[in-house]
């Protein structure tokens, strides 16, 4: 059965030691500190990579790994982030990684989609299915 839960978000991203260190090549490393609040009480920690050369256009990659609780049920699981900007124009795509659920959340699968409000408050959009257990 198909779930939706929603909330806020606080994030806290740190620039990281990049290993390309060259000036041209735009590219850079950050940590992910992340506290869910509303359905999914939860926190996380991942890294992220990322390209840009222009102003209003880029990408990154990330991998986070969420702890704590969704509608209840406790458990961790992993958010694997692929997202671009071309011309201010936003393409993101957030899954669950499979496999990555424990505890209660073992065969977790779902998509997240983040909005950002203005004033930059960070809000999460999370559909979701567990895997019937035995």
């Amino acid at each position: 059965m198909k779930h939706h839960a929603k909330g806020a978000f606080d994030v806290k991203l740190q620039p990281l030691e990049a290993y390309n260190k060259n000036a041209d090549a735009g590219l850079g490393r950050m940590s992910i500190d992340k506290q869910f609040h509303g359905e999914l009480e939860a926190t996380s920690q991942g890294e992220m990579l990322y390209a840009g050369s222009a102003k209003g256009s880029g990408g990154y990659v990330a991998v986070e790994r969420v702890t704590g609780t969704l509608d209840g049920k406790r458990g961790g699981f992993s958010l694997q982030h692929n997202a671009t900007m071309t011309d201010g124009a936003p393409y993101l795509n957030i899954i669950v990684v499979p496999g990555s659920g424990t505890e209660e959340l073992t065969g977790l699968d779902g998509t997240m989609k983040i909005v950002i409000a203005e004033g930059g408050k960070h809000y999460y959009e999370f559909d979701y299915e567990l895997a019937q257990q035995p």
